[in-house]
């Protein structure tokens, strides 16, 4: 197992000698070291194997270690063998320096600072010694903490850049997961990343590098080429559990049609070391020689750092075309892509995501880490809607640009790959939950100030005698949903409310729903709740026996089936503890049924019922759970609490669902794919575990039920059965793992035709979102809207002030429902001109958008992302 360091490990020095380098003799054995390797892994059937062994033996004939003077002679015949040049055909290695430094893992992100100094130090000596070396540097973060903690060395390394010797590449803030980040996050990792890199060294970067991230989410091709990248490289697939993906240079397509021009390594590193076996092996292993005769090869120590080192060089040096070996010539990301692309009539397209069948554990340990990103993305989406409308009313009230930057390059940096996916060590996870925790608190505050511009005139000045409610709604269309207040008193209250998209209103009279919740306990102990949406029936362990949709017939829990069905696995993984569950767990499966407390009703009804129940998971667990249902809501709520203390076990919740379909439909960043629920090949089988955003869904014609959550992403689709991942308990890195008290909401919705037309997208987006209620003045008011978006299919995610154009405000949209569609985005913000602009908030040629009286038409394709640059009147 991989283990955190032990603090308290001791060396002791034995022995320390000085020495004097010898630049013949090192020159000498890295000749000999070439000539072996030669001998050795060309094979028999090459007369250049032979040519290099005999070459060796004669070598070492005319060598007399104790005469120096012999040495020349011998390396002469080295260089006569190096010098026979290729033919024309011959396969084309570009090699680069790198050094992977992950920015936090098996230590801290303080140490990673120093990581990067010592690695780039070395670099820059390096170049001094080699002006051909090349270094592809990714991650804006750890240049910018070069830049605060090493100014020096940072001057050399601009100095470096200009000379286009040390390049930076990625274009992101961090390496960062490439699943679990929300679609704006992966934005922001580009709009951080670029930015940085433009202001610093005065270019953005035109290559996406995530070569040691878990999987490859289908819509990063779209986010690249919104943001100036049109190649991407990596390696990671090379990892695959069970299938070898098929190609090394290709087309990778999204889920809109965008493609990017996608290079794998093929020695399937990024940490080579420059010697003739892992040049023969990029041309061996390479899956598209016959398409395409040039590759990269990454050279230096990495994860840790280290980088390149003169020996890696001078191997290389006599590779640089040497008869029977492939060309090797120290090159850059931008010379390598521009000949692929030269080359690429040929290529084949991976179009969808790029699974990796491995690490599948990763969308589930340190569900803190979890909870905490999602809730962190959710507070900064919020705050950035209700300073963009504060300042919009006009008057004194300032966007906090700075403090917003702040915060988000906070959790951008635990998105990094290896701390968002929990695979890190115990002092990490301290690290990223102190961020989160400093996220909330700034966020809180942002938010109230904000808030109380917004509606100053319309704000209670003292607490405890408000006489209304003004709630605020920061999602793009109308809600009606039953909210907790405060009353005059003190106590919390429910009232049911009506809130217009992107806006607020003031709630003096609550409205009367149309049927209220009705809870009844049967004669068998079970509780029957319905409300006029939805029909549940729960038996004393708080399992769903029946769901059905209120004006239907239609049962979707299967007969003699249970949903809300906990389920807990053994989970040991073969080697990667944190990063791995193994397709074997499932066999290993074991219902929950030890009961604590039976079912009980807590709310009786009208706005909200509800009831609960513990059960004792494993031999030390425990979980309660409140099942809840508001009037008009169309899905059932459990908010569920964990005393986790297991080890090396897995727990899940399961929804057997009267449904049939060949492919469940998971939401991911700006919209939704399917996968397979059979395992009717490898390719399907390797999915037993897969990953969702905040809703799955498995429908055939007419009818589906979605599972929604609010903090999880491992799930799992298998014939008729949903399943949500909840919590595991790996040992390593982390030996503390996920021991803690655990909160989260999921909740099931039932629903007539589509899951689009259902509005599971919103109902999934609602329960990540809750209204905001604020005790106010009694004071009259109409409801106010800033935003609203004439389709469904349609989703404004973001509203945010533009980066440099503090008149203008940035909104972003995408398309939902894999439709193509044409929709009106109306505001009531004082615009006086509008344009399409990219990720990166440039503006786009013949992007001007008129102004109309129904807003301002905007045409989508399947899943399209498109930003809109606002500037306003003042």
């Amino acid at each position: 197992m991989i283990a955190s360091p032990d603090p308290d490990r001791r060396f002791t020095l034995s022995k320390a000698e000085l020495v004097i380098f010898n630049r013949h003799v090192y020159e000498l054995l890295v000749d000999l070291e070439i000539l072996l390797d030669m001998a050795q892994l060309l094979g028999e059937e090459n007369q250049r194997s032979f040519q290099a062994l005999y070459t060796a033996n004669q070598m070492v004939n005319m060598c007399d270690v104790t005469d120096p003077s012999t040495f020349p002679a011998a390396r002469d015949l080295a260089a006569a063998i190096f010098s026979q040049r290729n033919g024309e055909s011959q396969h084309t290695i570009h090699a680069m320096g790198h050094c992977h430094i992950d920015s936090a893992w098996l230590w801290p992100y303080e140490e990673t600072i120093r990581k990067c100094a010592r690695s780039w130090v070395t670099v820059v000596r390096l170049m001094e010694c080699n002006p051909e070396l090349t270094f592809a540097c990714s991650q804006a973060q750890q240049f910018e903490w070069v830049r605060s903690w090493y100014p020096g060395l940072y001057a050399q390394i601009q100095d470096f850049v200009a000379k286009e010797q040390f390049i930076p590449v990625g274009g992101t803030w961090v390496e960062m997961d490439g699943n679990l980040p929300s679609g704006e996050s992966m934005v922001r990792q580009f709009l951080q990343g670029q930015l940085f890199f433009q202001e610093q060294f005065g270019r953005i970067c035109s290559e996406f590098w995530l070569p040691d991230t878990f999987g490859y989410s289908a819509q990063l091709p779209q986010l690249m080429r919104g943001c100036g990248i049109r190649r991407f490289l990596t390696q990671k697939l090379s990892w695959n559990l069970v299938n070898t993906f098929p190609h090394h240079t290709f087309f990778w397509e999204g889920i809109d049609g965008s493609r990017v021009l996608t290079h794998f390594p093929p020695g399937d590193s990024y940490g080579m070391h420059g010697r003739v076996e892992e040049m023969l092996k990029t041309v061996k292993n390479n899956k598209d020689k016959g398409r395409v005769n040039h590759s990269a090869l990454l050279f230096g120590f990495g994860d840790g750092g280290g980088g390149p080192t003169q020996k890696m060089l001078d191997r290389m040096k006599r590779m640089s075309d040497t008869d029977g070996l492939p060309r090797v010539q120290i090159s850059t990301p931008d010379r390598l892509f521009s000949v692929l692309e030269k080359e690429s009539s040929q290529l084949c397209t991976w179009v969808g995501e790029l699974f990796l069948e491995l690490h599948n554990g990763t969308y589930t340990t340190q569900a803190q880490i979890k909870k905490g990103n999602r809730e962190c993305e959710r507070i900064l989406h919020d705050v950035e809607v209700l300073s963009t409308l504060a300042v919009a009313q006009g008057g004194a009230f300032q966007y906090p640009a700075s403090q917003l930057q702040r915060l988000w390059r906070l959790l951008l940096l635990n998105q990094f790959h290896d701390v968002l996916p929990g695979s890190c060590i115990q002092l990490v996870v301290e690290d990223a939950l102190q961020y989160y925790t400093e996220i909330r608190r700034a966020g809180a505050r942002l938010q109230e100030e904000a808030v109380q511009s917004l509606c100053r005139e319309l704000l209670q000045p003292k607490a405890g005698s408000a006489e209304s409610t003004l709630v605020l709604n920061t999602l793009p269309w109308e809600r009606t949903e039953v909210i907790s207040r405060t009353g005059p008193a003190g106590t919390e209250t429910l009232a049911l409310v009506t809130v217009p998209s992107m806006g607020y209103a003031i709630v003096r009279e609550p409205l009367l729903p149309p049927q209220p919740v009705a809870v009844r306990k049967q004669e068998d102990g079970s509780i029957a709740m319905e409300n006029g949406v939805i029909a549940v029936c729960l038996d004393m362990m708080g399992r769903l026996t029946s769901l059905r949709l209120g004006d239907s017939e239609r049962e979707s829990v299967p007969d003699g089936c249970y949903a809300n069905q906990f389920a807990l696995f053994d989970d040991v993984p073969l080697y990667w503890d944190a990063w791995d569950v193994m397709d074997y767990h499932l066999e290993t499966r074991k219902p929950v049924t030890m009961l604590l407390k039976p079912l009980e009703i807590t709310l009786a009804g009208g706005l909200r019922g509800s009831a609960s129940f513990s059960l004792q998971i494993g031999k030390s667990s425990t979980l309660t759970q409140e099942i809840i249902l508001d009037a008009a809501c169309p899905y059932l709520r459990f908010l569920t609490q964990v005393e986790w203390k297991e080890a090396h076990k897995f727990l899940k919740v399961e929804f057997p669902v009267q449904v049939r379909s060949t492919n469940a439909t998971y939401e991911i960043q700006f919209g939704h794919l399917q996968r397979p629920t059979h395992w009717n090949t490898s390719w399907d089988w390797a999915r037993f575990e897969v990953w969702a955003h905040k809703w799955l869904d498995l429908s055939e014609h007419g009818f589906g039920v979605a599972l929604l959550n609010d903090c999880k992403y491992g799930a799992s689709a298998h014939g008729n059965i949903l399943s949500l991942s909840l919590l595991r308990a790996p040992k390593s890195p982390d030996a503390t793992a996920d021991i803690a008290h655990h909160q989260f909401t999921y909740a099931v919705m039932p629903h007539l035709g589509s899951f689009q037309d259902a509005g599971v997208i919103q109902c999934a987006y609602n329960l990540n979102f809750p209204l905001h209620a604020v005790p106010a003045s009694s004071a009259q008011c109409p409801a106010w809207s800033a935003f609203s978006v004439s389709s469904a299919a349609v989703v404004l995610e973001t509203v945010k002030q533009a980066e440099d154009r503090p008149e203008a405000v940035v909104v972003r949209l995408y398309e939902a429902h894999g439709s193509t569609v044409v929709t009106w985005l109306q505001t009531s913000l004082p615009v006086k001109e509008a344009m399409l602009c990219d990720l990166l908030e440039r503006p786009a040629a013949q992007g001007r958008l008129p102004l109309e009286q129904r807003g301002m038409r905007l045409s989508f394709t399947p899943f399209r992302v498109l930003s809109v640059l606002l500037v306003l009147r003042r």
